[in-house]
């Protein structure tokens, strides 16, 4: 390697002057071509010669350059790299690269060049006119860069002293008051103020900064005016510790409290008071001197991420233990079924089985709601218009409202169509209404109405979009202010013991979150309670679906034999209980104890099976694991999979044309599952 001092030849017309300092990097393995880029160079600047793209960076590493001139090709590193490379570090990226070629003038290797950093190409044999102009209009363009920051550092350091010698001759000039007002000045921007006040009981305020008006609504005089103004405001419940605390005081020279105050607007605000005693050399009096800063956000902001982790952590256990309960009373419900076709019961066993059965169900509905409020249940959103409701609705709430409750439906077709469970709206707007008349004992008014509406996507609850708002109102006793933020949180409940499980609103909430709105509550004590659900508008129009029940026995396959079945399940019980319900109901079963086994008997006999019929988790080898082995060899074979997890994301990749059954389900549903996936495929 070497470098080349520049010389100072004869200036060249029509090439701009130069001055001192600028270095260029020449990068070329040929020593012909740098020796001639240096005498081409020579006086536009210090020219330091490398022959590898390794030996360049080297040189990057220990000084700037003004421009590189970086030959395309050579051994090691070729130029497109070294390029790559030097735009990779910050202190050389935004360096000029001259690329210097032989050959590659097609565009395709320009672009490539441009692409790896290069601003210009120069061509061999170069031209030393045109290549002296090139480098010479980036050195002059250093030259003036650096020119100009040595420039901006020099007034830096002027415009420093200068600062520095203005404060220091306002610092001698400047009264207490002066000091003052530039403090105030500085604070208006922050939710702080200052103050002080006596240090005995009612410890009157005697000084005050003007940002306690911005803060509660009241000016400085207000309080500094009136003795015991500022305690007046403290919410009862905090006021005990405020005066523990400034009391305290005297003894340890200093406190800290936090409390709820009373501003203006009628609204308690959040505040942290911390001060410290000092010797007031006017009055020659002890006084206590602090500041007051608003939390009211930060509080909010902790409460809300509490509730969220309280929230998750619910939802991560539900999901959990969803899955055992689903199969436990799945394998129940089945074996019920069972019992109730294959045993002739008399009145009492009938009767124990029913209550069994029920109790059975209440456990499902149970584990259903505690994923409602989760947003962890498995939802099957529809286009959906409001105006059908109505007489299921009425049908199911009127026989238990009473004679004292009066029930109004005020939605007709004018609403828009919403995209929801429709299920899970009939079972979240039951739960509004019988809220509703339990807060009207000795009756009353409900009235359920629905209107459109457009946000604008400023809410942190609804992105901006057509929503359809559904509004339950009653002329109940109504919920008090402080408990309208609780009543959605799971297992809270004002009812007695007994009475509630603290789940209606909660799941009403988290449904409305999962589907994509939220509820907004509007209470007046004494008056009554407004629910208003937000959810989003369907773009597309309702269609009416075929009834299940028109699906119910299985059909004879061609042959005239029974449809065969391939069930996959880890579980003994459900799949021993299960098989035999589809067996009574007409189906040929064939059992596999797990995903591997059932690998192994599709292999050995895939004609065997009609229908493959899988749990979806089960170790090593999952239900959509079976799926995918089993349409390898088949792709149009028909499949239904059923599963106890409530958070059905893990299955996203479910094939469309495969049913995805939630247990625990009823035998009939499994049935009509396992038809609707013949019936995709057009098999009889």
């Amino acid at each position: 390697m070497q470098r080349i001092l520049k010389t100072e030849p004869e200036h060249q017309p029509g090439l701009p002057e130069v001055t001192e300092g600028a270095r260029i990097l020449a990068v070329d393995d040929d020593d012909r071509n740098l020796m001639a880029i240096s005498e081409v160079l020579a006086g536009v600047g210090e020219v330091v010669c490398a022959h590898t793209g390794e030996e360049a960076l080297r040189f990057l590493l220990k000084e700037d350059f003004a421009v590189i001139l970086l030959d395309v090709l050579m051994p090691g590193l070729d130029g497109y790299e070294t390029a790559s490379l030097i735009r990779q570090r910050e202190q050389s990226r935004r360096t000029p690269i001259i690329f210097l070629t032989a050959i590659n003038k097609e565009e395709a290797h320009m672009l490539r060049g441009y692409g790896a950093g290069a601003v210009d190409f120069v061509f061999k044999p170069f031209d030393s006119v045109m290549l002296r102009s090139k480098v010479a209009v980036f050195v002059e363009l250093h030259e003036k860069t650096l020119e100009i920051q040595r420039k901006a550092i020099v007034e830096q350091k002027l415009l420093e002293r200068a600062l520095e010698s203005q404060k220091s001759r306002l610092e001698a000039e400047r009264a207490l008051r002066a000091a003052e007002q530039r403090q105030e000045a500085i604070l208006q921007s922050v939710p702080v103020c200052f103050h002080a006040r006596s240090l005995e009981p009612p410890f009157d305020a005697r000084f005050v900064t003007s940002g306690i008006e911005r803060l509660t609504g009241f000016s400085p005089e207000r309080l500094t005016s009136e003795p015991g103004f500022g305690l007046s405001r403290v919410h009862p419940d905090d006021l005990p510790d405020v005066e523990a605390a400034l009391l305290g005081a005297k003894v340890a020279g200093s406190y800290s409290c936090e409390f709820r105050w009373q501003c203006a607007d009628g609204k308690y605000r959040s505040f942290l008071d911390q001060g410290v005693i000092l010797h007031n050399p006017v009055e020659n009096t002890d006084e206590i001197v602090g500041t007051l800063l608003d939390i009211t956000e930060r509080r909010e902001l902790e409460d809300r991420l509490l509730k969220a982790q309280r929230l998750d952590a619910i939802g991560k256990l539900t999901g959990g233990l969803a899955h055992d309960f689903n199969n436990l009373l799945a394998a129940i419900l089945s074996g019920l079924g069972l019992l109730e076709r294959s045993t002739a019961l008399d009145e009492q066993g009938k009767k124990v089985l029913d209550l069994t059965r029920r109790s059975a169900k209440q456990g499902a509905d149970l584990v259903n709601r505690m994923l409602a409020f989760s947003r962890r249940q498995h939802l099957k959103p529809e286009p959906l218009q409001l105006a059908t409701l109505v007489e299921p609705l009425y049908g199911l709430v009127g026989p238990v409202l009473g004679g004292l409750v009066r029930f109004e439906w005020q939605i007709d077709n004018s609403v828009w169509p919403v995209l929801v469970d429709a299920g899970q709206l009939e079972l979240a707007l039951m739960n509004l209404v019988f809220n509703a008349r339990d807060a009207m004992p000795t009756g009353g008014s409900i009235t359920i109405r629905a209107e459109n509406r457009t946000t604008d996507g400023r809410s942190d609850e609804l992105g901006a979009g057509d929503y359809v708002v559904i509004s339950v109102i009653d002329t109940g006793s109504g919920i008090p202010a402080d408990l309208v933020a609780k009543v959605i949180e799971p297992f809270f409940t004002t009812k007695a013991v007994g009475k509630g499980t603290g789940l209606g609103l909660s799941t009403v909430y988290g449904f409305a979150k999962q589907s994509g709105g939220t509820l907004r509550i509007e209470s007046v004590v004494g008056r009554g309670t407004a629910m208003h659900l937000w959810l989003p508008r369907s773009l597309k129009q309702p269609v009416r679906s075929v009834e299940q029940g028109q699906v119910s026995q299985p059909r004879m396959n061609g042959n005239g034999a029974q449809p065969s079945i391939l069930l996959v399940d880890d579980s003994d019980a459900l799949r021993e209980l299960t098989a035999a319900s589809l067996r009574q109901s007409g189906f040929d079963v064939t059992c596999a104890a797990g995903g591997a086994e059932a690998l192994a008997r599709i292999e050995k006999a895939p004609q065997d099976f009609d229908v493959i019929v899988t749990d979806f988790a089960m170790p090593l080898v999952s239900g959509l694991d079976v799926i995918r082995f089993a349409r390898n060899l088949k792709a149009d074979w028909p499949a239904v999979i059923i599963t106890g997890y409530a958070d059905t994301k893990a299955i996203g990749d479910l094939p469309a044309d495969v049913p995805l059954l939630a247990k625990p389900y009823k035998d009939q549903e499994l049935v009509n599952s396992i038809l609707l996936a013949k019936q995709t495929f057009g098999r009889s």
